[in-house]
């Protein structure tokens, strides 16, 4: 199977490659030291028309299918892994929630100023004690009239602390398990009762800003829920298998950063009056990084294709994004040893691929719940 991009799929992720090697990689490092979330770069991306890229023009996306989305968001992420989860979290997961399920007037109030880039999503899924469990969450929408009342927390939310608009998962239904849970569209700024607790400190995933939310009496109206109640664990479930992709291909930007830096330094490293490069064991990390790394890619394109084509894809979206993101965290790993001391430093950038590759271990779906996902579907 041919899963060569097209010549307009090539243009786009030129220009995406150009526009990060010119304005992000320069100060990817500032925004890993300092933390901040990069106003000015996702304002370009906006303008840049990337903000939306998976949607239809009506809602004021790109139109682009997952093969040019991932390969784009694969090249943001090599240039800075914080940025990559921003436009993940944005996208794949609040984006495509609301144009998944929302009506057409949820569209064109809350899809299209996110596709235009004009305002920030996030997805308000996990708490402390329901990360890879969600029925175990929390967090309620009682009924109250024509809407509902909503009270708890939600953590480790990319995004959470800057978006304009939230997707909300609560129980509205105690007793009804995984089909007492619905979505609903969340206004920050003009909702009473939410609340930013504050932001994590990470250990990597740096310019992404990781919250703590809080919903105190927060009344929505029944006009912010996402598709009927008890629907919101199977949009959830839904959501993630195709943000699983993009995970896979930040993993692979990450990995390709790595594997660019490695190479570069092994030419110009000497030791023992030669490159490293020229040494077999060099050579062999070499090989053994860019085979890893292309596997990968071919994995998320698989992935992708299926979902393009309607065809089920959870397993190949687990079995992408598992390997992406192990591979990931090895390639880094090995960038790191071949810069030596050196790759142990602030001074070269492979000590940052490696903090940043660890969370795609962990977000949308650790490593041990892929693997039952991959092994429920083998033996279904």
């Amino acid at each position: 199977m041919d899963f060569s991009l097209t010549d307009e799929q090539r243009q786009i992720t030129e220009m995406v490659a150009d526009f990060v090697d010119e304005e992000v990689v320069p100060i990817a490092a500032e925004i890993d030291e300092t933390d901040e979330f990069p106003w000015q770069l996702v304002e370009q991306l906006g303008e840049l028309g990337l903000m939306g890229m998976p949607f239809p023009e009506e809602y004021g996306g790109a139109g682009l299918d997952y093969h040019a989305y991932p390969a784009a968001l694969e090249e943001l992420s090599r240039g800075s892994g914080g940025l990559g989860t921003i436009v993940a979290a944005h996208i794949s997961l609040a984006g495509n929630m609301l144009y998944a399920f929302g009506d057409e007037a949820q569209k064109e109030q809350y899809l299209t100023p996110l596709a235009e880039g004009e305002e920030i999503g996030a997805f308000g899924l996990s708490e402390a004690g329901a990360g890879s469990d969600v029925p175990a969450m929390e967090t309620t929408a009682e009924r109250d009239g024509d809407g509902y009342v909503v009270d708890g927390g939600k953590l480790w939310i990319s995004n959470g602390s800057v978006a304009s608009t939230v997707v909300l998962f609560a129980k509205t239904d105690r007793a009804a398990g995984n089909r007492g849970i619905s979505s609903f569209v969340v206004r920050p700024e003009e909702d009473e009762g939410f609340t930013v607790e504050g932001t994590e400190e990470k250990l990597g995933d740096k310019g992404c800003p990781t919250a703590e939310l809080r919903f105190d009496g927060m009344y929505l109206p029944e006009e912010r829920r996402l598709g009927d109640e008890g629907d919101g664990f199977v949009q959830a479930l839904k959501t993630l298998n195709g943000g699983r992709i993009t995970i896979a291909a930040r993993s692979i930007g990450i990995a390709q950063a790595a594997l660019d830096a490695a190479v570069e330094y092994s030419q110009e490293r000497e030791q023992f009056g030669q490159p490293i490069g020229e040494f077999q064991a060099i050579k062999h990390k070499l090989a053994d990084m860019d085979t890893k790394t292309r596997a990968a890619r071919l994995l998320m394109h698989d992935a992708a294709d299926r979902k393009m084509r309607g065809e089920p894809f959870i397993k190949e979206a687990a079995q992408a994004k598992l390997y992406a993101s192990e591979i990931s965290r090895e390639v880094a790993n090995e960038g790191i040893q071949i810069h030596g001391g050196y790759g142990y430093t602030k001074d070269f950038p492979v000590e940052r691929y490696y903090r940043d590759a660890k969370l795609n271990e962990i977000y949308e779906g650790t490593s041990e719940v892929l693997r039952n996902t991959i092994a429920d579907r083998l033996t279904e």
